[in-house]
């Protein structure tokens, strides 16, 4: 390719709306352009680092014994009816009518729809299968933002095993597991696997590939010594032992006019915030439910969906809570309440001499323990973890690190052959329902998890495996017979050496060029000048590195074609 002849826009200024490292370099390089809000143009320098991401995940599923497949990306709303989903999914989820009226769903991720295709599975003896396809994905996301990373139109790689057992569902989750790491490590995004929430997709486990960027929107609790990470959506941390004294022999209520807040009644009445109640109440599937922590705790709402199964929460209004509980928020409790139902927190467990709201505007409980006065209905981890807390599994101080989700891997377990009736013929000649899991990779996603992971001040630093180009030669200075022969003998031959490489043949300043491929991101820049051909030398700079050497003109391309060739092997 001749620089003269792509389509590359680059910008000299970053957008104005550009959060994210990605979503700024991506849109200057000439990579991207929005079309409306979450949806995004890729022009041909992505297409082509789009089709490198997808060749070496399509590598690695093949590598694992997972077969293509191309499914419609429109289904209709009876499937997604018949998993239960089609309600859960909410407005996350594209709907549209066609012209009879029959409702229809832009597909979000093709569980149902791959389950109904194993329905001419006959046989345990056809078992296991494990299938992938690389689909457009649609989700309203309520606040698209930064680029590529969050986006309401996207390529996902979904790929689904259909196992006999619980056995073979584990080997296949490993061998998906062993795949992503393989990846992302080939696609040079740092990813740390963690313990996640199985969320609206169902399922016994769940793992997240997580990549750390200040851009990222989930937080990751990490262990740099044991290598404990979890979502904080599921993340746990040891808690010290406390010893409580003898409280009395019932809860005493005491006046607390001005005090509405853990704080205030902190400051005010010397309660600290680890001796208080707090008491949340939301509305579960429609049901009030009073959740309880420990007062310098904050909740996890996916933690208490997981907990209860609940499908959708939120938080209660002040009327609901004033006529279920007759005091206003800020004087609540769940001591003595009846109907609601109460789930406490495990740090609560055990707990005596706490302080809680009476359900009187102004007056709080002391001297509670828990469990004498408080009916729970379950006990659950519900709380966000900090940093520096110590860790579950050996006690070393935990960090919580700011990521984006670049893979995810679930057991679904039986959610969607029972949901579609799907069964097969046992090895005892009885019906079997096979059990499922679940694997996705955001192509677009992982592009920018890329550049967040690879740049610097002047642009983009591909690594060689996903680079657009992995070789531009810059001519520069006077274009002499001499120096175009040595211009066109390098691209012919690197070309030939099987480099993918771009000729820079623009008429531009030197400058000018250099800026341009170190803010696209080509590894390797082979320079032609010249003062450098005076002495038979091209000048070879490494973009990732800053590293230049002078090498001989003969030399050039088996030194850059070895180069590249120890870059794609990693």
């Amino acid at each position: 390719m001749r620089w003269s002849q792509m389509y590359t826009p680059t910008l000299r200024e970053d957008p104005a709306d550009a959060d994210a490292a990605s979503h700024r370099l991506l849109v200057r390089a000439g990579f991207v352009r929005q079309l409306m809000a979450g949806h995004y143009s890729l022009l041909p320098l992505a297409v082509r680092v789009r089709s490198k991401v997808v060749g070496i995940v399509r590598e690695e599923m093949d590598r694992i014994g997972s077969q293509e497949w191309l499914l419609p990306a429109m289904h209709p709303a009876e499937i997604w009816q018949k998993s239960g989903r089609w309600e859960v999914m909410g407005d996350e989820m594209f709907r549209v009518k066609d012209r009879k009226g029959a409702d229809i769903a832009l597909g979000m991720t093709h569980e149902e729809i791959f389950t109904t295709l194993a329905d001419e599975l006959a046989s345990y003896r056809q078992l296991p299968q494990m299938w992938y396809q690389f689909q457009t994905k649609f989700r309203d996301e309520p606040r698209p933002k930064s680029g590529l990373l969050r986006v309401r139109e996207f390529t996902m790689k979904d790929s689904y095993s259909f196992d006999l057992d619980q056995a073979g569902l584990d080997r296949s989750f490993d061998l998906h597991h062993e795949a992503y790491t393989r990846i992302f490590a080939r696609l040079g995004v740092p990813a740390i696997p963690v313990q996640a929430s199985s969320g609206a997709m169902g399922g016994s486990a769940s793992v997240e590939f997580m990549s750390p960027t200040e851009a990222g929107e989930d937080l990751v609790v990490h262990c740099p010594a044991c290598r404990y990470a979890a979502n904080m959506e599921k993340a746990a941390a040891a808690l010290p032992a406390v010893e409580d004294p003898e409280g009395p022999a019932a809860p005493e209520p005491f006046d607390t006019p001005e005090a509405r807040t853990i704080e205030e009644l902190a400051t005010k009445h010397g309660v600290p915030a680890d001796r208080q109640i707090k008491t949340l109440v939301y509305v579960l599937d429609g049901a009030l439910t009073l959740v309880l922590m420990r007062g310098d705790h904050a909740l996890v709402e996916q933690k208490l969906l997981d907990a209860t199964a609940a499908r959708a929460v939120r938080p209660a209004t002040p009327e609901e809570i004033k006529e279920a509980l007759g005091a206003a928020p800020g004087s609540l409790g769940a001591v003595g309440v009846e109907g609601p139902a109460v789930w406490v927190d495990e740090a609560l467990r055990g707990r005596r001499s706490m302080t809680t709201g009476a359900n009187r505007d102004g007056v709080h409980l002391s001297g509670v323990d828990v469990a004498r006065d408080i009916t729970a209905t379950g006990w659950a981890d519900f709380r966000e973890i900090s940093a520096g807390e110590p860790c579950a599994t050996c006690g070393e101080p935990l960090q919580v690190v700011r990521t984006v989700e670049v893979g995810h891997i679930f057991k679904l377990g039986y959610k969607y052959t029972d949901a579609l009736d799907i069964t097969v013929l046992g090895p005892d000649g009885e019906r079997v329902k096979p059990i499922m899991g679940s694997y996705g990779i955001g192509v677009e996603r992982a592009i920018a998890a890329v550049v967040e992971a690879h740049h610097d001040e002047k642009g983009i630093v591909w690594p060689v495996p996903v680079a657009p180009f992995e070789v531009v030669i810059v001519p520069i200075g006077k274009a002499d017979e001499d120096t175009t022969k040595v211009v066109e003998g390098l691209y012919g031959d690197l070309r030939e050496a099987g480099v993918d490489t771009v000729l820079d043949d623009r008429d531009e300043r030197p400058g000018v060029k250099f800026a341009d491929c170190e803010l696209v991101g080509i590894p390797y820049r082979i320079t032609v000048g010249p003062r450098g051909l005076k002495e038979g030398l091209v000048e070879v700079v490494d973009r990732a590195s800053g590293e230049t050497v002078q090498v001989p003109v003969a030399d050039a391309v088996g030194h850059v074609a070895g180069l590249v060739a120890a870059a794609r092997r990693g």
